[in-house]
């Protein structure tokens, strides 16, 4: 088990990025490992910011992540990238959902979403770009986007081996159990 790792997932309230970090938690620990996990609730429910910060080795003692520190960032949103890349280590990855959800200032037209956040990440860190989105409505549902980001997320840091199939199904409503799964399936293949 031996070394921390720091996994940083942050998006935009209503995404599923607290289901996403408690799914994963569980299955560390059930794997063994100490795990620490810290969410963060922006200003509002729907629409604020959100992340979550998440540690596990053989003895964690904090939940935090500092600046500098995460092994893997997931953003659900493209823009909250950009706003984390401060807390990627050097030689981390980052996972970015290809998905924009305008700030409030920006559907009010006082300002622009940013262009090219994509590639101006990618010229500074190990970026893997995946299309959430279009995986889920192909999917069957466009809401499992988070499930399917753990998905590239369990693939990325080699988690393969957890239960995937009892972790989701314990914590999502019965009769979205296998489309949760067909999503997890999906974005582990992406990877």
């Amino acid at each position: 088990m031996g070394d921390v790792k720091n996994i940083l997932l942050v998006g935009v309230g209503g995404q599923g990025t607290i289901l996403a970090s408690k799914i994963l938690s569980e299955g560390l620990i059930e794997a063994g490992y100490d795990v620490k996990m810290s969410e963060i609730h922006g200003m509002s429910q729907r629409g604020g910011d959100v992340s979550t910060q998440i540690r596990y080795g053989e003895k964690v003692y904090s939940p935090i992540i500092g600046e500098g520190s995460a092994d893997v960032i997931v953003a659900f949103e493209k823009m909250e990238a950009l706003r984390w890349l401060s807390h990627l280590k050097k030689g981390g990855k980052m996972l970015i959902n290809d998905f924009e959800i305008p700030t409030v200032p920006i559907q009010l037209g006082v300002e622009k979403y940013p262009e090219g956040i994509l590639d101006s990440l990618a010229a500074v860190a190990d970026t893997v770009v995946i299309e959430a989105g279009e995986i889920a409505k192909n999917v069957g549902n466009s809401r499992t986007m988070n499930i399917v980001l753990l998905g590239a997320l369990a693939k990325a840091m080699n988690l393969g081996d957890l239960d995937w199939k009892s972790l989701i199904q314990n914590n999502v409503k019965a009769g979205f159990a296998e489309i949760n799964l067909k999503a997890f399936e999906a974005g582990f293949a992406s990877m």
